[in-house]
């Protein structure tokens, strides 16, 4: 294959990948929430919740400074969420039976890794891409400073994110590339491999530079000592952070990277293009006689289990009579029975094992250590199967099947009272011990918890017909509960004088408009199809 062949070759199949990635759903749903980032990087003047501080001070909204806090914010969000996005590249193709072409075209491994690398690389770049212009409207409409300079602005995100973002399309594509990584493990693997990079990617000293975060607090501390001095609080802090009082603005008007630190931008490219090469090594191209499944991404290895693949049980769904909706509450639990057992289906006897050493922590140890670690501990574990609400059918091939049942709406409702039904059966410990110490507030926090939890995920499971998108939505928002944000605590967990922070009483009554909007998306769904 010539070399102009070659990149023909390349070109197209990154294009073709491309297109496909940005017309899914969760493509635009981390786009969105990285503009929402973007708003809180640059914050109005009276705000009080900023990503970027000093202490309690920011930069004057000018375009260096803009540019900066969006480029690291973006960064931050995109190395987390946009894995969630491109992940499935593989997978996608073993599905549509596209990988088995290419298996039986003379392209190379090698290029075929590229090809996948380079368009999970472009999909974050895109969504990096509508972040940076974000940041120019930001700057325009705060008013601080509505003098634009391009460079200034633009240079962060090439010079600090983007090379990140290379980074994320590189292990994006290894992850589906290694057997025990492929499904659900692997999400929850690359949400606490995200966590790591974005502490330890702050320091001055992280590899490659980290998130450049060392370079530009160096400068901006100078220039706060330049026009306050040495008083006040000058701590450099990256990440969501609820302040008590808007921050005071101080004059920054940028730094230039130093050769060092361009280099070591371009080694960590380097870096993430030799990682995403690695499983040319390994990887069979979607041939079956080259190791089976294990060597490329089936259906069943990105199920959303912790464990083997689900298999459906078939009195669950077969044994339900075509009467049901004239059978009443006798046959509406015959069917909650079944989409329960549905729903934890092939979970290992080793995953019941830790759910029942946490209700055994949850019975022992003091109230407070319940209500601030074991509830949360609970209400993370079972994120995988929480998952599967919503897009089990669609992810197994059993959507046509599941659409013949005369009662839609009715096994929507048994699908969501299965989630409900493992929330609180795992929640049974702090349920028990705020009933035994009369805790009326934490108790009705835990039932908006257990109402909200399996809405979400219902209405984000049929809605993006993926088990991805909540796992990518709900890991964030448990951390930001569990790091004290108590205007987003669904559960509880977040107490002042003992008794829950948050806004206890809206989450049952989001929990209904989320199931509210589950069933009219459903419908919407139904009429299209028919």
């Amino acid at each position: 294959m010539t070399a102009l062949r070659l990149l023909r070759t390349l070109a197209g199949l990154t294009a073709g990948d491309f297109k496909d990635r940005v017309r899914r759903p969760v493509h635009l749903v981390v786009l969105l929430a990285a503009v929402g980032l973007g708003c809180l990087a640059v914050p109005p003047a009276d705000g009080r919740w900023v990503i970027l501080a000093l202490g309690e001070y920011r930069g004057t909204y000018t375009s260096a400074y803009v540019g900066v806090a969006t480029a690291l914010a973006g960064g931050l969000w995109l190395t987390l969420g946009g894995f969630y996005v491109v992940r499935k590249g593989l997978a996608r193709d073993e599905e549509t039976r596209v990988g088995q072409i290419l298996a039986a075209t003379p392209a190379r491994t090698v290029l075929l890794l590229a090809a996948k690398f380079l368009s999970n690389f472009l999909v974050l770049a895109s969504m990096l891409g509508v972040l940076a212009v974000t940041a120019l409207a930001l700057q325009l409409v705060r008013g601080e400073d509505r003098g634009v300079d391009p460079v200034a602005l633009f240079q962060p995100f090439l010079v600090m994110a983007l090379p990140l973002l290379a980074l994320t399309a590189a292990a994006a594509l290894l992850f589906e590339t290694v057997p025990v990584l492929r499904g659900g493990l692997g999400n929850a693997a690359w949400f606490c491999v995200a966590l790591v990079v974005g502490i330890k990617g702050q320091s001055a000293d992280a590899p490659f530079g980290g998130f450049g975060a060392g370079p530009a607090a160096g400068s901006l501390r100078a220039a706060l000592s330049e026009e306050f001095g040495k008083a006040g609080d000058h701590t450099f802090s990256l990440g969501l952070t609820q302040i008590p009082e808007p921050l005071t603005p101080f004059r920054w008007d940028g730094f230039t990277f130093g050769g060092d630190f361009l280099v070591s931008r371009l080694l960590l490219v380097a870096a993430a293009v030799a990682l995403a090469l690695l499983p040319a090594l390994w990887f069979g191209r979607h041939d079956p006689t080259r190791g089976g499944p294990a060597d490329g991404a089936s259906p069943a290895a990105d199920a959303p289990a912790p464990v083997p693949a689900y298999a459906p049980a078939p009195a669950a769904v077969f044994a339900l009579p075509r009467t049901a909706a004239e059978r009443g509450g006798r046959t509406f639990g015959r069917l909650l029975a079944g989409e329960v057992r549905i729903l934890v289906g092939g979970v290992s006897p080793w995953w019941w094992a830790v759910a029942a050493a946490l209700t055994l922590a949850g019975l022992t140890l003091p109230l407070d250590a319940v209500t601030g670690l074991v509830l949360p501990a609970v209400w993370i574990w079972p994120v995988l199967v929480w998952s599967r609400l919503g897009s089990l059918p669609v992810e197994h091939g059993m959507e046509g099947l599941l659409g013949a049942y005369p009662a839609p709406r009715r096994r929507l409702l048994a699908a969501w009272g299965s989630g409900v039904v493992l929330t609180a059966v795992l929640g049974v410990a702090p349920l028990l011990r705020m009933a035994f110490a009369a805790d009326l507030p934490g108790l009705a926090a835990w039932l908006g918890g257990v109402l909200f939890i399996p809405s979400l995920a219902l209405l984000l499971g049929v809605v993006c017909r993926t088990h991805r998108v909540f796992q990518v939505v709900y890991l964030p928002l448990w951390y930001l509960v569990v790091n004290q944000v108590a205007a987003l605590d669904f559960m509880g967990a977040v107490r002042e004088a003992g008794v829950p922070a948050g806004p206890t009483p809206l989450f049952p009554l989001l929990a209904l408009l989320l199931l509210g909007a589950t069933f009219l998306a459903a419908e919407t769904r139904r009429s299209l199809t028919i």
